[in-house]
């Protein structure tokens, strides 16, 4: 897609400076310039030239003279915005591929796109303008909504129901079992697995990343979410509007996670934890089995803890060579004062 700068600004409810007519047709970084792309500044940006560029969106502080700049309170969020525009996802033109399997009474809407080697079993219902890429399997009875793109290799368990504009990258497994067994002293049980997954509009899921079938219940990702590559999410987790968790975290099953919560990567869950909305949990921290974590908050370390306990205790950590040999000093001197036998 392509827009002038004007159009841009316009559509953002921003102002300009410089050639409204130009013609902006992509988004670049600072190491590739060209004619007709845009970049955003947020600060200084040192001795960056940013005459090669078509058009600049920055703040009304710190805007470059003599390029062409789009004024904007929050620069990067805007950048993302028009990015949306310049280079919108895919949208389905009605395809099939002839080495696709789609089973006669599965219902596709106009415009759904399906892959080579996708599979698309009885009883789906897929929403217009769907893209199935290359060897996805949509399991029995899933529905999905409107505009959704899932990329090669996602796999669909049974039963799966997926809002409108969901988007699933490569590799992404929904509805599996989720890991639940009865011992009975020798042998494990296992536990029924017989739930469903939810996933609303707007939710982005990355490459390889699972997510787990309810096991009586449902597993769901709130409208809005965007989970990262390599996430494990268990069976029965409700995960709220508008959250945000980064890869290779891990989350056990009955876990709560509330509205716009971010979750930082490599976290770890225990079973039964409850994140209110809003909190914000710091990279590679741990949270225990049960534990309820209170909004209004950053938080980090293992066990997790309010940031600042946790900046205190890592300060003391770091400490404690030193610690030890005061008190090792100060224990000596005790015992020289109360005349120790074998002490100096």
């Amino acid at each position: 897609m392509s827009y002038t700068i004007q159009q841009l600004a316009a559509r953002l409810g921003r102002e300009f400076q410089g050639d409204g007519a130009r013609l902006i047709t992509s988004v670049s970084g600072w190491e590739s310039p060209g004619a007709s792309s845009l970049v955003f500044l947020e600060g200084a940006k040192g001795s960056v030239s940013l005459s090669g560029f078509g058009c600049v969106i920055a703040s009304p502080d710190c805007s470059p003279a003599g390029v062409n700049v789009i004024y904007s309170p929050r620069p990067k969020l805007d950048f993302a915005r028009a990015a949306g525009w310049l280079h919108p996802r895919p949208e389905g033109r009605g395809t099939r591929h002839p080495s696709a399997e789609i089973a006669p009474d599965a219902e596709l809407g106009a415009l759904v796109d399906v892959g080579p080697r996708a599979v698309v079993e009885p009883g789906v219902r897929i929403g217009p303008g769907t893209i199935l890429g290359a060897g996805v399997v949509v399991g029995r009875e899933c529905v999905l909504g409107a505009g959704c793109v899932l990329h090669p290799g996602v796999v669909l368990y049974p039963g799966v129901r997926i809002g409108s504009r969901v988007v699933l990258h490569a590799g992404a497994v929904i509805g599996a079992d989720g890991f639940g067994y009865v011992s009975d002293g020798e042998a494990y049980w296992k536990f029924p697995q017989v739930g469903s997954v939810v996933l609303e509009d707007d939710v982005e899921i990355g490459a390889n990343t699972t997510i787990d079938r309810g096991s009586l219940g449902t597993t769901r990702v709130g409208a809005g979410s965007k989970i990262d590559n390599l996430v494990q999410i268990a069976h029965n987790v409700e995960i709220g509007r508008h959250v945000v968790i980064a890869a290779q975290t891990g989350i056990s099953g009955s876990t709560v996670i509330g509205d716009h919560a971010v979750i930082g990567g490599q976290v770890g869950f225990g079973d039964h934890v409850r994140v209110e909305p809003g909190v914000v949990i710091g990279s590679k921290a741990g949270v225990l089995p049960g534990k309820i974590v209170r909004s209004g908050g950053v938080y980090w370390g293992v066990p997790v803890r309010p940031l600042g306990d946790y900046k205190r205790l890592n300060a003391l950590f770091g400490r404690l060579p030193e610690m030890k040999a005061e008190l090792e000093s100060l224990k000596k001197e005790v015992a020289r004062l109360r005349g120790t036998p074998g002490t100096a």
